[in-house]
């Protein structure tokens, strides 16, 4: 039991850290949404450029994604790695996911734009185009990595995982 727990800490690990690599590659892909800059009654006013622009959702979409394409490839390198499975196994591959999910939505905040729009608004100028800060409206894209990490994990084990050997009752009267 030792040497699995052993095993699951690393795992969790080493997923989770896989992270940077989405954060970085989410900042990256992810569309820019542009904000214009207004003086309005003497104060400042940040608008979206494009009312019915859907970089926005495009955002989460390419999150969402790209946290889906992670938990696949974790959880095939995990299992090619350990074929035998096990509950701590797949509570790391799991609890790694969302860890990993987490680091990159806040590593992908941390290396957008500045999250002061009216800062970065009086910077530019009014009525001069700037990128929004990145930011993540649909939390619930923060569960496709471990979601997706377990579905592809459990099919593979059903598919490919070793087998109980099948016990088979005596024949009584034969």
């Amino acid at each position: 039991m030792k040497q699995e727990l052993r095993e699951a800490a690393v795992t969790a690990v080493a997923v989770a850290l896989g992270g940077v690599l989405l954060g970085v590659l989410w900042w990256w892909l992810a569309p820019r949404v542009p904000l214009v800059g207004d003086v309005v009654g003497g104060n400042w006013a940040v608008y979206l450029e494009d009312s019915e622009g859907e970089q926005g959702i495009g955002v989460d979409g390419t999150f969402t994604l790209l946290a889906l394409a992670f938990g696949a490839v974790s959880a095939l390198v995990v299992f090619l790695v350990r074929r035998r499975g096990g509950v701590p196994l797949v509570v790391a591959l799991a609890v790694g996911g969302l860890l990993g999910s987490v680091l990159a939505w806040r590593l992908g905040v941390w290396l957008g734009p500045a999250e002061d729009v009216i800062a970065q608004a009086k910077s530019v100028g009014e009525g001069v185009t700037f990128d929004a800060p990145l930011e993540l409206g649909a939390k619930g894209a923060l569960l496709a990595w471990p979601f997706a990490g377990l579905v592809l994990h459990l099919g593979l084990t059903a598919l490919f995982g070793p087998r109980d050997p099948e016990q088979f009752a005596p024949r009584v009267g034969a």
